[in-house]
């Protein structure tokens, strides 16, 4: 499952499915999903990954043929987002952490 298509502009990315489907995330949304290790380790000891409203994206670049690197304004960048999770989270809209 790749997307056709990934833009990024006012806060939100923008996912263009092979089927047709669209798909928004807002840059805190996906911050506060980060699955990196560190991230992961938090949420696995009863924490929450929160990210302030006003984060952003600051870079997007393909991690290999079925993910995304993600890097954020707060200087967190080490978050491969697999295509399958970016689809997960459509599924679950209540995923991000409250804004700090």
């Amino acid at each position: 499952m790749n997307p056709v298509h990934v833009e990024s502009g006012s806060g939100v990315l923008a996912v263009h499915w092979e089927d047709g489907s669209d798909s928004a995330f807002t840059h805190a949304q996906l911050r506060a999903a980060c699955p990196c290790s560190e991230c992961r380790a938090i949420r696995r000891a009863g924490g929450i990954v929160s990210a302030a409203a006003g984060v952003r994206l600051s870079a997007i670049e393909p991690a290999g043929a079925n993910a995304l690197n993600l890097a954020f304004s707060d200087g967190h960048a080490r978050g491969i987002y697999p295509f399958a999770l970016l689809a997960e989270l459509v599924r679950q809209p209540a995923c991000a952490a409250p804004a700090r």
